[in-house]
């Protein structure tokens, strides 16, 4: 789905509670085998994320709470996505 970026699958719910998340941060949680997991995704609108949630999971789909995030979303930047290599200066 084009507006939903799923930022850690399986976590702790605890994770949802770092404040350093866009403030676009959810905790999904979902139940797999009769047990709750728990997703945090980033995303702009709530109706694609329950979309896409509920297309995967159908009626173990549980709910999704927004996170403790503060940080601005255009600002935040993925602390596990690499960085580009730096370009060497021109001779």
């Amino acid at each position: 789905m084009k507006g939903v970026k799923v930022y850690k699958e399986k976590c702790n719910a605890e994770d949802a509670t770092d404040k350093s998340l866009p403030y676009s941060a959810y905790l999904v949680e979902y139940k797999v085998d009769g047990v709750s997991c728990f997703d945090i995704a980033l995303t702009g609108k709530e109706a694609d994320l329950f979309d896409y949630y509920y297309d995967l999971y159908k009626k173990d789909f549980v709910k999704f709470t927004q996170s403790e995030g503060r940080s601005n979303p255009k600002l935040w930047n993925d602390p596990n996505k690499p960085k580009p290599p730096k370009k060497g200066r021109k001779k």
